[in-house]
């Protein structure tokens, strides 16, 4: 996806706060919410009008009013291009600024995104420890925003919190990282069912483990060939041989094909070859 850039036409108003101008989309897609670059300053995108009526983006070679903050939009002139900035172009400090003045939901970069780009600094073991610390706090900030914008209940949003903030205390310890006993008292809190109501909603206790399996009959001695004689009184069955007695202390004659006869089949009766 291209990057979108906006020319401005005309500042029709501008104060300390921003503005509103006339741009044209001349790449990419331009949408509420971006931020535009203009030098080393920041522009949000607030709101953008196409024919008198609020929209959500227009694309390239379209024209539209668009809403601006940020002192800069009074220094905007004709032909000027401002370029969106993409998620992991936005500075560390320029972040955690925009956090503090708890912005839209819908602003750039969004919840997911920024919660995403921060999780991935924070484990980033080449930068320093103390810049680690500060994207976890971001990430911790994106997940608290990921939540509202995407509603979810507490039930899922504090999983999520607990990992961050888990990694914190582990890499960081408590205090830097957060305090141990505040996250468990959060968590626990979230648990407001009985042990028994819990059970009774997960559809009773847990069921009984099944008994162990007996042990195996002990060995009785080899067992018959079939279609053989049963093994002779004090010894046991020679391999291959099933009228073969074997004394104890004597080794059985070692199992193997007999001779091939003319009808592919061995003198003990196993398959063998044809003969030529």
């Amino acid at each position: 996806m291209s990057i979108a850039e906006l020319q401005v036409y005309s500042v029709e108003e501008a104060d300390v706060t921003g503005g509103v101008c006339v741009v044209r989309c001349v790449g990419g897609t331009a949408r509420a919410g971006q931020v535009y670059a203009v030098g080393e300053s920041r522009l949000g995108l607030r709101r953008i009008e196409r024919h008198g009526r609020p929209v959500g983006s227009f694309g390239a070679g379209h024209t539209a009013r668009v809403h601006f903050t940020g002192a800069m939009v009074a220094l905007l002139s004709r032909g000027q291009v401002l370029t969106a900035v993409p998620p992991a172009g936005h500075a560390l400090a320029d972040l955690e600024a925009w956090l503090a003045t708890g912005p839209p939901l819908d602003d750039e970069p969004q919840p997911r995104t920024l919660r995403v780009l921060a999780g991935v600094r924070m484990r980033d073991d080449r930068l320093p420890d103390a810049v680690r610390l500060r994207w976890g706090r971001v990430a911790l900030a994106a997940t608290h925003r990921c939540a509202r914008a995407e509603a979810l209940p507490d039930l899922v949003r504090a999983p999520e919190l607990a990992c961050v903030q888990v990694y914190l205390i582990e890499q960081f310890g408590p205090g830097p990282g957060g305090d141990p006993a505040e996250l468990c008292g959060t968590l626990l809190a979230l648990i407001d069912l009985s042990p028994e109501q819990a059970a009774a909603q997960g559809g009773g206790l847990a069921r009984p483990a099944a008994p162990p399996h007996p042990p195996p009959a002990p060995h009785q001695g080899p067992h018959p060939v079939a279609g053989g004689p049963a093994p002779p009184p004090g010894g046991r069955l020679a391999a291959g041989d099933p009228g073969r007695r074997v004394d104890a202390g004597q080794e059985p004659a070692p199992v193997g094909p007999g001779p091939v006869t003319s009808r592919g089949c061995s003198a003990r009766g196993w398959p063998g070859r044809w003969s030529a």
